[in-house]
C-alpha cells in the first residue's frame, strides 16, 4: 500500500539531534518535508499528546533471527515463516532498519545442521526482500568465526550479495576476547548446548588448535575480500591494544562489544566506532563478566548499541542511559539511530530532518518508565 502523499503529526515530543522540543512534523511521498515547533489545528493531523516522535532505530547486529528460525532445540520452522516472524517483533520494538546478523563458521565444533540452517536463514531473508512482503528494511551481517576450517568456503558464497553490509572477524576461543574467563565460558556453553565437563574440556583444547591453524590467515583473507567487495568490516570482542592495533592493520572501522575499558579507549583513538549490547545497559552489566556498557557510555567510549539477542532493549536502554547514567536523551537516541546508520553507511535515514526518510516511531513512557512503540513508519508506510 502506498503512503497518504501527505501526513500530519502534531503535539508531539520531537527528538532531533541535539535538541527535543514540542511540535509538530509533516511527510510526504516516504520522506519528511517539514519539522515545525509550532502545534498545527489542521483537521487530519494527529495529536500524539506529548509522546515522543522520533526516527526509527537502526540495528546492526542481532541475532534474533536464528531463534525464530529454531525456536526449540531440534525444531526447525519454515524460514519465510520465521523471516516473517522475526521481522514483525522488530518493527513492534520500533527497529525500521536492521542487518540480520548470520553466523558463518558457527562457533561448535560439530553442529553443521546449524551452520546450514543459518545458510538457508539467510537466503530467505534475501528471498522475503526481493518479494517485498517485510514491513522493515533487512540486509545482512555475516558474523565469521575465524578459526574455523569452514569459514572462508561458506564467506565466498555471500561476498558478492548485495545485502551483505557489514561482516564482522569473530573468534570464541576459550580463553580469548569475550571469554577471557574460561570458567564463564564453561558455565555458558554447558548451559546453552548441554555439554559435560569432559566434552567441553576437549571443545577447549580443539578450539585452541584450531585458532593456532587457521585464525590469522582467515582473519588477513576475509578483511581483504571484504574490501574488494565494498563491505565494512569490524572486529569483536577485542580485549586488548594489541587486538585493536590488528583491527587497524585489517582496515576495520568499528569495534563490536569490546570487552574492556583499555580497548574500547583504544578503539576510539584509532578513530574506530564502538558498538555495545543494549541488553547490557538493560540488566546493568555483561553476562560474561565483562565492562559495563553504561560505564563505557559516561566515559564517552560508546558510539552505537545493538539488541543483539533482545529486540526490546534497544530503546529501553536509551532511556535507562538517560535516566540513571546523566546522558541526555537526544545523545541516547543517537546511538540507536543516526550513529549506527552511518557506521553502516546509510545516508538517508537516522534523524528527524527535511529530506531524510520518513523512517519514523511514536513512543509512549509507562509509568516505569519502560518505552512503548505506539507506531512505526518506514518510508511513510506504516508497519504498525
Amino acid at each position: 500500500m502506498m503512503p497518504k502523499k501527505e501526513e500530519v503529526f502534531t503535539n508531539a515530543n520531537l527528538i532531533l539531534p541535539n535538541e527535543i522540543f514540542v511540535g509538530s512534523l509533516v511527510i510526504e511521498n516516504g520522506l519528511i518535508k517539514d519539522i515545525s515547533r509550532r502545534n498545527t489545528n489542521i483537521r487530519d493531523a494527529q495529536n500524539l499528546n506529548r509522546n515522543y516522535l522520533m526516527p526509527g532505530l537502526v540495528e546492526l547486529h542481532t541475532d534474533n533471527l536464528e531463534r525464530h528460525c529454531r525456536p526449540r532445540p531440534g525444531v526447525q520452522w519454515p524460514h519465510i515463516a520465521a523471516v516473517l516472524s522475526h521481522d514483525a517483533e522488530l518493527a513492534a520494538a520500533g527497529i525500521t532498519t536492521v542487518l540480520d546478523a548470520v553466523a558463518i563458521g558457527g562457533d561448535i565444533r560439530t553442529n553443521e545442521a546449524r551452520a546450514i540452517m543459518l545458510l538457508d536463514a539467510a537466503k530467505a531473508v534475501r528471498d522475503a526482500v526481493s518479494r517485498s512482503i517485510l514491513r522493515i528494511d533487512h540486509y545482512l551481517h555475516l558474523r565469521c568465526e575465524v578459526p574455523m576450517p569452514n569459514v572462508l568456503e561458506l564467506f565466498n558464497q555471500f561476498k558478492s550479495e548485495e545485502l551483505v553490509r557489514l561482516v564482522s572477524l569473530m573468534d570464541h576461543t576459550p580463553g580469548e576476547r569475550q571469554f577471557v574467563d574460561e570458567e564463564k565460558q564453561r558455565i555458558y556453553y554447558q548451559g546453552k548446548y548441554g555439554m559435560t565437563d569432559e566434552e567441553f574440556k576437549k571443545f577447549s583444547h580443539d578450539r585452541k588448535q584450531l585458532q593456532v591453524t587457521y585464525s590469522k590467515k582467515h582473519r588477513m583473507e576475509i578483511a581483504k575480500l571484504c574490501h574488494e567487495n565494498d563491505i565494512i568490516v569490524a572486529t569483536h570482542d577485542d580485549a586488548t591494544n594489541s587486538h585493536i592495533d590488528e583491527a587497524v592493520e585489517l582496515g576495520a572501522t568499528i569495534a563490536e562489544f569490546p570487552t574492556t575499558v583499555s580497548a574500547a579507549s583504544a578503539a576510539k583513538g584509532a578513530m574506530m566506532e564502538t558498538i555495545i549490547g543494549a541488553p547490557n545497559v538493560v540488566r546493568g552489566g555483561s553476562h560474561s563478566g565483562n565492562v559495563s556498557a553504561s560505564k563505557l557510555a559516561e566515559l564517552e567510549l560508546l558510539d552505537a548499541l545493538s539488541s543483539d539477542y533482545a529486540p526490546s532493549s534497544l530503546l529501553h536502554a536509551a532511556f535507562i542511559l538517560t535516566s540513571n547514567h546523566g546522558i541526555s536523551l537526544p545523545a541516547a537516541v543517537s546511538k540507536i539511530t543516526s550513529s549506527p546508520a552511518k557506521m553502516a553507511g546509510f545516508e538517508d535515514r537516522g534523524l528527524l530532518a527535511t529530506g531524510f526518510r520518513a523512517d519514523i516511531i511514536e513512543v509512549e513512557l509507562t509509568k516505569e518508565s519502560i518505552p512503548i512503540v505506539r507506531q512505526g513508519l518506514v518510508e511513510g508506510r506504516r508497519i504498525i
